[in-house]
């Protein structure tokens, strides 16, 4: 396919994903893939997109407020550490599985996004004990996150807006501050991948500003017109329908 109607369909792509506090690398990674573009090359790619699309649209976030950057800090710290090793294990995992683990994972995260009760307590991320704790759980599950993100070429957003909601964020806050977050575990699991080779300049360079526009129209969506638990809802709709279209794939 032509480089300037895949950079198309990227834009699109990232308006929706920085709306979801996400890089849309869970859909870039099936959809380079779909298009006949080698995985090795599929994944670094996706996580420079997912990189910059998270970057542009924390600028808007982080302008407005909207990201907590206490919580933030260690899933950052640890996310970075653990993102380059799952980089690493990618070239000893088959194809296949990377897209069954990947199927599996957007059903659990669609599920959580879709059936999640509602939760309002977003004045419990200002309390100074709820802060430590969900340090800490951001340091614990933060190499974690990283790993996978880096072994499957996602940013990790698809793990972290359903665990902010769990610990009690609104979904606008847990989105901007996911996005804060991906931009730093994409890179690093991009800089990773850096090693292989496996890089088309070409393809980058057009879908990159595709995707840095894309997060910037998309962010301001978000913040202006979209509701929190739309965003939610969209987000649980748009896994499930990756995880049925992986799997019909591999069927």
């Amino acid at each position: 396919m032509d480089v300037i109607l895949i950079a198309v369909i990227i834009f699109f792509l990232a308006v929706i994903f920085s709306m979801l506090g996400l890089g849309g690398s869970l859909v870039y990674v099936p959809l380079f893939y779909w298009l006949g573009i080698d995985m090795l090359i599929a994944i670094p790619t996706a996580l420079l997109l997912n990189g910059i699309t998270a970057s542009s649209a924390a600028i808007t976030y982080y302008r407005k407020k909207m990201i907590d950057l206490q919580v933030a800090a260690p899933f950052v710290v640890t996310s970075i550490i653990g993102a380059p090793l799952g980089a690493y294990f990618t070239k000893f995992v088959s194809t296949e599985i990377l897209l069954w683990i990947l199927s599996i994972v957007l059903v659990f995260a669609g599920a959580r996004m879709l059936f999640f009760g509602k939760k309002g307590a977003e004045n419990a991320s200002t309390n100074v004990t709820d802060k430590k704790n969900k340090s800490i759980i951001g340091i614990v599950l933060g190499f974690g996150i990283g790993f996978f993100a880096g072994l499957l070429g996602l940013g990790g957003g698809v793990f972290i807006v359903p665990i902010l909601i769990a610990l009690g964020f609104e979904t606008k806050r847990a989105s901007a501050t996911s996005a804060f977050i991906v931009l730093f575990s994409s890179f690093s699991g991009f800089f990773g991948h850096l090693s292989t080779g496996h890089l088309d300049m070409t393809l980058m360079i057009y879908t990159a500003l595709a995707a840095f526009i894309g997060g910037q129209v998309g962010s301001h969506l978000m913040h202006s017109k979209m509701k929190s638990e739309t965003i939610k809802q969209m987000f649980g709709v748009v896994l499930w329908i990756m995880a049925i279209k992986i799997v019909y794939g591999l069927i």
